[in-house]
C-alpha cells in the first residue's frame, strides 16, 4: 500500500529485455542502499514493482525491478527508456503519516494530458481518460496520476482536470509534463469497490 506522496524522483539507468514479455529496469534513486530490501515494493510513477537487486553507481544508489507483459501493456512502463524520470514512493509502514489517500499501486489505465494551463505558481492539467474509468472519477474525489495523489477539480465529457500546486511541481515529474504525454492512472479503490457492490446487488 502507498499514499500517493512522492518521496523521490528516480531516473531509469537502463532497460534490458529478459525473455519474452519481460524487462528489467535499473533505476537510480536517493534512498540509502542499505534501506532497500530485496523483495520490497516501490511505486514507480504509480506502478508497484518489486526490488530484485540493488547497488551503487556513480555515487548514486540504484535498484532493479522486473516488468512483465501485463504491466508493459496496461501502464506507461513499456515507454520508459534510459533517462526517463519517475516519481518514487516506498511502501507504507504502520504508523506512517497518511498524507494522500490509500493507493494500491495497481494502475487501471493510461490517461493523456490534453492541455496544460499555467496559473500563478500552479498548473492546471486537463486529461483525457478511457470512458470506462471515468465513472470512478468524481469531482472533488481522489485520483492517482503517475503515482501522485491528486484531487479532481472538474469532470466533463471524456476529460477531467486537476490543479498542481507549487510543491508538487517542484518535487515530482509534473514540473516538466507537457500536453500529449501519457500518465498512469489509478482510480480511488473505494470508488471501485462501491461500483462493484452496486453491480452485484
Amino acid at each position: 500500500m502507498f499514499t500517493g506522496i512522492t518521496t523521490d524522483r528516480g531516473e531509469v539507468l537502463s532497460v534490458e529485455a529478459r525473455g519474452e514479455g519481460l524487462q528489467r529496469l535499473k533505476i537510480a534513486c536517493r534512498y540509502p542502499r542499505a534501506s532497500i530490501a530485496l523483495g520490497a515494493s516501490i511505486a514507480c510513477s504509480g506502478v508497484c514493482l518489486t526490488v530484485v537487486a540493488t547497488g551503487e553507481e556513480g555515487g548514486r544508489t540504484w535498484f532493479a525491478v522486473d516488468t512483465a507483459a501485463e504491466t508493459l501493456n496496461v501502464t506507461t512502463a513499456g515507454r520508459w527508456q534510459r533517462g526517463t524520470r519517475l516519481n518514487l514512493e516506498r511502501a507504507l509502514k504502520i504508523g506512517d503519516e497518511l498524507g494522500g489517500h490509500l493507493v494500491a499501486g495497481h494502475v487501471d489505465g493510461i490517461a493523456q494530458v490534453a492541455t496544460r494551463d499555467a496559473l500563478t505558481d500552479m498548473a492546471r492539467l486537463t486529461l483525457r481518460a478511457p470512458l470506462p474509468l471515468l465513472r470512478f472519477v468524481p469531482p472533488k474525489g481522489s485520483i492517482v496520476l503517475d503515482g501522485v495523489s491528486l484531487t479532481v477539480n472538474e469532470v466533463k465529457d471524456d476529460t477531467f482536470s486537476v490543479l498542481i500546486i507549487p510543491h508538487t511541481l517542484e518535487v515530482t515529474t509534473f514540473g516538466a509534463i507537457k500536453a500529449g504525454e501519457a500518465v498512469n492512472l489509478e482510480v480511488d479503490m473505494m470508488a471501485r469497490y462501491v461500483a462493484r457492490l452496486m453491480e452485484t446487488r
